[in-house]
């Protein structure tokens, strides 16, 4: 089985023998140090990374053998956020950021984890939400912006 040991800043520069494996995971599975997962075409693969490694969409591996992967962000079930007007759309960011819940931040809309509290207290707000399942790459905090 293989085991990706080593976060890596940039992908390989060189040509690279053998393939290079895709690795989806969940936003919850890339705060996670040691972990059994499979690459996209199946095959049975460990995280064995530093203690405190969280990965984001589009990371660098490198295997304890040389091997390559990269992190893709899986779809999974999420709320979609959206507002007819940008200040509906800072509110509700200012009250998730209160609430200190993991959130992919873009001009367009804020998506975060399915929470039927947090999904009443949206709407309240008046902002549109969607349940959907789509890959969530939510921000990596301010203390924390990569491994």
């Amino acid at each position: 089985m293989m085991r990706f040991v080593e976060p890596v800043q940039h992908p390989p520069s060189v040509v690279v023998e053998g393939e290079i494996f895709r690795l989806p995971l969940r936003a919850s599975d890339r705060h996670r140090s040691r972990h059994h997962c499979q690459t996209t075409t199946g095959l049975p693969v460990i995280l064995c990374l530093p203690r405190g490694t969280v990965l984001q969409d589009g990371d660098w591996l490198r295997g304890e053998r040389g091997e390559w992967a990269q992190v893709i962000a899986e779809p999974e079930p999420v709320l979609t956020v959206t507002a007819e007007q940008p200040q509906g759309l800072l509110r509700a960011a200012y009250h998730l950021g209160n609430r200190h819940v993991p959130l992919e931040v873009t001009a367009a809309y804020l998506r975060l984890s399915p929470d039927p509290v947090l999904q009443a207290m949206l709407q309240q707000l008046g902002v549109t939400v969607i349940e959907e399942i789509c890959p969530f790459r939510p921000e990596a905090g301010a203390y924390h912006p990569s491994h």
